[in-house]
């Protein structure tokens, strides 16, 4: 049972995704040289819990562009973002449009000093 079928003509590949489990095709572009250096993890704490806030609230940060990671989490810090500008002033720009959305009680942010991993590869099971 062949779950891909990989036929490469020339510089083009075509791939026949059968199961389904490929996403979208993408260009990995360096954040350097497209002039977004700076990434800042943006930890999010709210004091709203109910299901018309949360959709208004992912609508709302899911339009930051700048804003390419989006997690809901469990524990103390309610939501994580990743977000990549050109300098410290692009982020402060972010900011302020975070800091508007009602129902906002803290945003901390730490400024990534390196990348030491970043892989968009999933650790596949031998099963698989």
């Amino acid at each position: 049972h062949t779950r891909f079928l990989y036929v490469s003509w020339g510089s083009e590949m075509c791939i026949r995704d059968r199961s389904k489990v490929i996403r979208a095709r993408v260009a990995l572009l360096d954040p350097r040289q497209v002039g977004v250096p700076v990434t800042v993890f943006a930890f999010v704490r709210t004091n709203q819990h109910n299901a018309d806030w949360l959709k208004q609230f992912h609508q709302k940060v899911a339009a930051i562009d700048e804003v390419v990671d989006f997690y809901r989490l469990a524990g103390v810090t309610d939501y994580l973002l990743r977000v990549v500008v050109p300098d410290i002033e692009g982020y402060d720009a972010v900011y302020k449009r975070l800091i508007e959305i009602p129902g906002i009680a803290d945003v901390s942010s730490s400024f990534a000093m390196e990348r030491i991993k970043s892989t968009t590869a999933l650790p596949l099971p031998a099963s698989f």
